[in-house]
């Protein structure tokens, strides 16, 4: 099962984004095992789904 340990957000306001861009997020992940796995998602889908920190990652966006 994979976790999510910290969200990132890098998006300091430096680049704008392209029409119909929505703002994403750096998401670290880490297994039972400590194994981490990065990825990017859009912020909202996190919102969407009410994933935060220490939330459980759903298997099918892996």
């Amino acid at each position: 099962m994979w976790r999510i340990k910290q969200i990132f957000d890098g998006d300091y306001g430096c680049e704008e984004l392209q029409l119909g861009q929505k703002p994403k997020v750096s998401v670290t992940l880490v297994d039972d095992a400590g194994n981490e796995k990065f990825v990017s998602v859009e912020d909202e889908w996190l919102t969407e789904n009410g994933l935060d920190v220490g939330s459980e990652w759903p298997k099918e966006e892996m």
